[in-house]
């Protein structure tokens, strides 16, 4: 499968993130926007998340010309994959695919013999949906059985079965009118400029749309680069953050989970990059509702044999103790136990990955899964032996009501 790369003059980011969150597969970083739509040309199946074939072996078969252009520019799989290790998994290549960055560098991935792509754009109606009412709402689990769970999970903790888990709660329900996703993605980008907007169609025909803070892994040749996020607080509105955002660099409980979170992945990836860098203290990363505590790791490969690629990363990170656990297997296993149902795609890796290996990934957190009328949100909250389960639970409220009100009206 033949597909060419062209410059072309900055396209509307607007009709760019409409028409891919609706139809297509949007990642947009506060630097890049990358989109594809047209429909898929090839689908690219990973048996599960720790399937050990290589970006070259999936990627065999498809052959770019044309133009030079940046990493990411070329031949790219878009996809959302399951939070669970194990299951079967989709990369999916659209015949038209769209890099722009912030200062309007643009480049066009086309299949060869495509009809024209730019009466596609333009046939795009601007989102103007405003965010609904609810009609119904389930809570899975209920926020004391939620609270609940995490004391059980404490007592764990304390007897040193465990270092860390994440436990996760749900919303889920319905609204008046069909969700426009376009309108979501452009709310969060509004409302949320550090984060990764992106909407990502999934298996089962809904479409997962967030605004991801948390940076799982940048792949760019022979480096790589992760900013992982553990340790919340909530921001009140109308008030001035500093003295909230200090507490937070100076909770005993944040502070250790979040150095939990960052001294496991460091030795992940330890055995591949020689040269791996983790600030010395972590820094506030603040969003519109919550700060989180976040800690920028670099590291370059500097062996005989090729660096990892993209896949081989989420190999060896997916799922980090941000949304899983330490030790990962045993955190995993009591996140089965203690919560009620599957999470799917929720805190699995979004993002984009090309035929040369390179790829960036994260973690699919602060989002939403719509159908027609239906809409169903994640949220969860490191537990550790220190965690007090009120406070978790009105963590994984706060996380819950900022995500869901580029949705609904109402406040859940």
């Amino acid at each position: 499968m033949k597909f060419r790369r062209t410059r072309i003059p900055a396209q509307s980011t607007q009709v760019l993130r409409a028409l891919s969150a609706r139809s297509g597969w949007l990642v947009e970083s506060p630097t890049v926007l990358r989109c594809g739509f047209g429909g898929a040309v090839d689908e690219l199946s990973l048996a599960s998340g720790v399937d050990g074939r290589t970006v070259d072996t999936l990627f065999a078969g498809h052959e770019l010309t044309g133009e030079d252009g940046p990493v990411g520019s070329g031949i790219v799989a878009f996809a959302s994959l399951p939070f669970d290790r194990h299951e079967p998994g989709l990369l999916v290549i659209p015949r038209f695919t769209i890099t722009q960055d912030r200062a309007g560098a643009a480049w066009l991935s086309e299949r060869v013999g495509s009809p024209a792509w730019s009466p596609l754009l333009d046939e795009v109606s601007l989102p103007t949906q405003e965010p609904q009412s609810i009609r119904s709402v389930s809570y899975q689990p209920t926020p004391e059985e939620y609270a609940h769970q995490v004391a059980l999970a404490v007592e764990i903790l304390r007897r040193k079965e465990l270092d860390k888990v994440v436990l996760a709660r749900a919303v889920a329900g319905t609204v008046p009118e069909p969700i426009d996703p376009a309108a979501i993605a452009q709310r969060l980008r509004t409302r949320e400029p550090y984060c990764t907007v992106y909407s990502l169609p999934l298996p089962d025909g809904r479409r997962f749309v967030g605004a991801s803070p948390e940076l799982l892994a940048r792949r760019i040749g022979a480096s790589i680069q992760l900013h992982p996020l553990a340790g919340t607080i909530a921001l009140p509105a109308n008030v001035a953050p500093d003295d909230y955002e200090n507490w937070l660099l100076g909770s005993t409980k944040n502070l250790h989970e979040h150095e939990l979170l960052v001294d496991d992945l460091v030795a992940r990836l330890r055995d591949d990059y020689e040269n791996l860098v983790a600030d010395p203290t972590p820094s506030i990363v603040a969003l519109r509702t919550v700060a989180h505590l976040g800690t920028w790791i670099n590291g370059v490969h500097q062996g005989s044999t090729s660096a990892p690629d993209a896949l081989a990363i989420l190999r060896l990170l997916h799922p980090t103790a941000a949304v899983g656990g330490i030790p990962r297997e045993p955190a995993t296993a009591l996140i089965a136990r203690l919560e009620p149902h599957a999470r799917g795609h929720y805190a699995g890796p979004v993002g984009w990955l090309d035929a040369g290996g390179d790829g960036e990934w994260w973690i699919g957190i602060r989002g939403v899964m719509v159908g027609a009328t239906t809409f169903e949100a994640w949220a969860g909250a490191g537990i550790v032996s220190e965690s007090d389960p009120i406070a978790e639970r009105e963590e994984t409220r706060d996380k819950l009501a900022s995500v869901l009100s580029s949705v609904l009206a109402d406040r859940v």
